[in-house]
């Protein structure tokens, strides 16, 4: 897995930006046998919060891509965020929307290593934790990142989304 060209653009990105973990490293990706489909399920795989789990939702957000790292212990609000940007409809969007945008599938989405940037808005409520977890580009592969380095290397706008 740590091969996936997904993978190797999502370090490859992280590395670009000089990216930093909370001790001060460089955040490496950590591989599980199976992919983990939930932020439940990657926080027991982890050992960690639910709450430190950055889900990666892609919207469509009046035909542009959306992408929304929120909690894992939290739900994103969309009527909130839709009058917060000012998008006249926010949705879901399809398996090839976030294909055609991320070039990862969903279950997967990383922050970040896409071919092109994806307007990002960054939960709040993942301040809190010194430590959050990101997906890694496929669904077996999360990396660690604090809150300030996602910010940073995403371009990402700090905003209560639940």
């Amino acid at each position: 897995m740590e091969s996936h060209p997904n993978v190797l653009a999502v370090q490859a990105a992280l590395e670009n930006a000089d990216a930093r973990t909370h001790d001060g490293g460089t955040p490496r990706t950590v591989v599980f046998d199976e992919g983990v489909h939930t932020a439940a399920a990657a926080a027991a795989a982890l050992g960690v919060e639910v709450g430190q789990i950055a889900n990666s939702l892609i919207f469509d957000a009046d035909g542009e891509p959306l992408l929304v790292l929120t909690s894992g212990a939290h739900r994103v609000d969309t009527r909130k965020v839709a009058a917060a940007l000012g998008v006249a409809k926010l949705g879901r969007a399809t398996p090839e929307f976030v294909r055609a945008h991320t070039g990862q599938a969903i279950g997967g989405v990383a922050p970040l290593g896409h071919p092109k940037p994806v307007r990002t808005l960054v939960d709040t409520a993942l301040a809190q934790y010194p430590e959050i977890w990101a997906a890694g580009g496929v669904p077996q592969v999360v990396f660690p990142i604090t809150y300030a380095e996602l910010l940073r290397v995403t371009g990402g706008t700090a905003t209560e989304v639940a």
